[in-house]
């Protein structure tokens, strides 16, 4: 047996023996720089495409705001801070700010505590469960214009099914889309409705990760329903929540296909966001320069208030 093992000992010092004459130009460079042409060779390719599609695009970004371009012609006008001046000056991108805010805290909000409210009933070992989770999940999956044109009909205030049961009530239904303080509502209620199915899976999967010796402790201590989800499920479910508010902050000020569809940032831009404001400004208006500086104050937006959300969530979540 021992003479067997130091065979293969042998065999396998034989294998990994760089030959000292005749050997190849990658093997060389293995035997003098180790495992680094390895680690520059995977890592390359990853460098390179967010330098193209990343940074890139960002830097570039930067440099438009201070130009003024009009798509057409050669990029060649400096009009240094004057963009970001105007924006400043602006009435209707202030108004643009406070869509953007009401329409993230609306749509967070929702998707977190109707995320986790729903994750709570369907944990439950009900017969059909798994049917009405698909059920739940499945407006994530589909296309955010097909959603929108669904509501469209939906929310109509004369053939709309939300008109008929209004009228089953002995009421009225209001035009959602084009009433200038509904608006906003019913394209944030569209928003939870295609998106909240994401926020349930990922609070189901972390209800079912919580182990249930913390819930037998507790309630031993003599701790009841309420006791047991504040101080058990909710510390449990720290990391998961921080995380469903980067992500769903980060998805809310990239809405569009929505806003589109449903009232084209109407009526009278009470539901025109950030990203709308730029494609209007870039695309309708085709000044790329002040759609460039829109796009830097929505990367910097972004960029506080992810570290803000990252910051206080490190102190207040445990991760154990």
């Amino acid at each position: 047996m021992e003479h067997s093992v130091e065979t293969v000992k042998q065999r396998h010092a034989s294998w990994m023996a760089v030959p000292a004459e005749g050997s190849s130009l990658v093997t060389r460079a293995l035997r003098r720089f180790g495992d680094w042409p390895l680690f520059v060779l995977f890592l390359t390719p990853n460098l390179v495409l967010l330098l193209v599609f990343t940074y890139w695009p960002l830097l570039y970004s930067v440099y438009l705001s201070l130009m003024q371009w009009d798509l057409i012609s050669p990029v060649k006008l400096y009009v240094g801070a004057d963009n970001y001046r105007f924006l400043l000056q602006d009435s209707e991108f202030r108004e643009v700010l406070r869509n953007t805010i009401v329409f993230t805290v609306g749509t967070v909000g929702g998707t977190v505590l109707l995320g986790l409210a729903f994750a709570l009933l369907l944990d439950q070992p009900l017969r059909g469960i798994a049917l009405a989770r698909g059920v739940v999940f499945a407006p994530y999956v589909l296309s955010g214009a097909a959603v929108a044109v669904f509501w469209v009909n939906m929310l109509n205030p004369r053939f709309g099914i939300v008109a008929q049961v209004a009228s089953w009530l002995g009421t009225v239904s209001p035009d959602w889309l084009n009433h200038p303080k509904l608006a906003m509502v019913a394209v944030i209620l569209v928003a939870l409705w295609k998106n909240v199915g994401f926020a349930t899976i990922v609070y189901l999967a972390g209800l079912q990760r919580i182990p249930q010796e913390l819930y037998e402790a507790a309630t031993v201590d003599g701790a009841g329903i309420p006791d047991r989800f504040r101080f058990v499920t909710l510390p449990q479910l720290g990391p998961i929540t921080l995380f469903l508010l980067v992500v769903s902050t980060i998805s809310s000020f990239q809405a569009f296909d929505l806003i589109k569809v449903l009232t084209d940032g109407g009526p009278v831009n009470a539901t025109t966001t950030l990203l709308f404001y730029i494609w209007e400004q870039g695309f309708v208006a085709f000044n790329a320069g002040r759609a460039a500086a829109a796009a830097v104050v929505l990367f910097a937006l972004l960029a506080v208030i992810s570290f803000v959300q990252v910051r206080i969530g490190e102190r207040r979540v445990s991760y154990d």
